[in-house]
Parts: structure tokens; C-alpha cells; sequence
């Protein structure tokens, strides 16, 4: 058990950093292609998406039956709406309307976009929070199938860093300032298996465990279709998104058979 524990804190850690990796592609280009975040976007949405319904919900009703298992997942979505509506964040899209700014930003104009930066890190990391509870709690149930969840949730995270950093970068000019800031809105993910970890860990058997991944199916399927998906449109590649949700069922599928 313990070594279970451990890997799934180790994954979740992993795909939370992967924040940093999309820092330093917006810190090194500041101008990504359309493209690249129209397909990476709609790429782990259908991952999300496809191990949402096919192996998370399918455990849960497995186990608990149906009533019990919806009625988690349902609770999914209804925490995540929630935490969208009270807790005060940045859309990820609206970094968008912020691309072709000048660098020459008044102060007020610099304050602006600096509070900008911050909601979208917080926004960010609200969401990173719970799929740090997927990661793990995908890890705990079977080590390939977190690392599934992982791997999708690690895609996302790329540009999300991005667009932390990038924007943190023309409010402040501050390479540092805007990594950190990237960074912090990435350790979000291990905090969430963490604290998960110490919550279930003492009393998890096999019902709890089912109704946090049927839980977790509606958390994911809540962040694909309220966020992922419009993100991955809103770039004007409509066709691209479209291809890139296919795509990434395709090889989530494919990885679900080979594991």
C-alpha cells in the first residue's frame, strides 16, 4: 500500500510540473501557434473525456451500481461548478484578448494585467487541484491507468503554463516572476493527491475508492467540456480542435488495450 501511495503522489507530482514545461515555451516564444494549443488542448480533452466514461464512471458502476456511481459522479460536477461560480479566477481564454497588447504598458495598465496573471494562475490552479486527486486516485486503483490520467492531464497542463507565464511576463518583464508564478499554479496538482492521500489513505477499501473515481470522471468531464473544449475552439481552428479531441480518445484507447 504504501508504495502505491508513493507513486501515485509521484505521478501527480510529474503532470503538475508539466506546468513548467509550457513556462518555458512562453517564456521562449511568447507567441505560441494557434495550432499547437488548438490540438493540445482538444487532444487531452478527449483523453479526459474517453477515460472519464469508459474505465472511471465503468469502475464505479461495477462496483457500487449504478445509482451510487452516478450519484458520485454527479457530485464531481456539482463540486467543480461550484468552485467556478464562488472561488474568483481567470478563464484561461481570456489570455486571448491580451496577446497583442504593446510592451510599452502604462503602470495602471501593468497593475492590470499583472491581477490578470494572478487570477489566471489561481484559476489554473483550482482546476489542478482536483486532477491532482484523479492522478492519484487512478494511480491507487491501477498503476496504468494512472498513468493515463496523468499523462492527459500533464498535456493540458503545457500550455496552461504557458499562458501563466506569458502573460505574467508582459505584465512584470520579469523571466522569474513569471515562472514562479507558472510553477506555483502547477504544485496546485500534487497539494490536491496529497492532501487526498492523507484523507483516504487510513479508511481506503474498495467502495470508497469507486466513488472517488466515479467522482472524479465528473470532475474531469466538468474541466473538458466547461474549459478544454471552448479553450481549444476559441483559437479559430475549430476543425484542428475537433481533430485533436478524435485523436486523443483514439490513443487513450489505444493505451487502455496495450496496458
Amino acid at each position: 500500500m504504501q508504495s502505491d501511495i508513493g507513486f501515485a503522489l509521484l505521478i501527480s507530482l510529474l503532470a503538475g510540473l508539466a506546468t513548467i514545461i509550457g513556462s518555458l515555451i512562453g517564456l521562449l516564444t511568447r507567441d505560441p501557434s494557434p495550432r499547437f494549443l488548438t490540438i493540445t488542448l482538444g487532444f487531452s480533452a478527449g483523453a479526459m473525456l474517453l477515460v472519464s466514461f469508459t474505465e472511471l464512471l465503468q469502475n464505479g458502476i461495477q462496483s457500487l451500481g449504478p445509482t451510487m456511481a452516478y450519484m458520485s459522479f454527479f457530485a464531481g460536477i456539482l463540486l467543480m461548478f461550484l468552485i467556478d461560480a464562488f472561488v474568483p479566477h481567470a478563464y484561461m481564454g481570456e489570455r486571448c484578448d491580451l496577446r497583442d497588447r504593446p510592451d510599452n504598458h502604462q503602470d495602471a495598465d501593468k497593475a492590470r494585467l499583472t491581477r490578470a496573471g494572478v487570477l489566471l494562475a489561481v484559476g489554473i490552479a483550482i482546476h489542478n487541484f482536483p486532477e491532482g486527486m484523479a492522478s492519484f486516485a487512478g494511480a491507487i486503483q491501477d498503476r496504468h491507468l494512472g498513468i493515463a490520467i496523468a499523462f492527459a492531464i500533464a498535456l493540458h497542463n503545457i500550455p496552461e503554463g504557458l499562458a501563466v507565464s506569458a502573460l505574467m511576463y508582459s505584465a512584470t518583464g520579469n523571466r522569474r516572476t513569471a515562472f514562479l508564478w507558472a510553477l506555483l499554479a502547477g504544485i496546485a496538482e500534487p497539494l490536491g493527491a496529497a492532501l487526498t492521500a492523507l484523507a483516504i489513505a487510513p479508511k481506503l477499501n474498495g467502495t470508497v475508492l469507486s466513488a472517488m473515481l466515479s467522482m472524479v470522471a465528473g470532475i474531469m468531464v466538468f474541466i473538458s467540456l466547461d474549459e478544454l473544449i471552448p479553450i481549444s475552439r476559441s483559437f479559430g481552428e475549430d476543425h484542428l480542435s475537433i481533430i485533436g479531441i478524435i485523436i486523443g480518445m483514439a490513443v487513450m484507447a489505444a493505451s487502455m488495450l496495450i496496458l
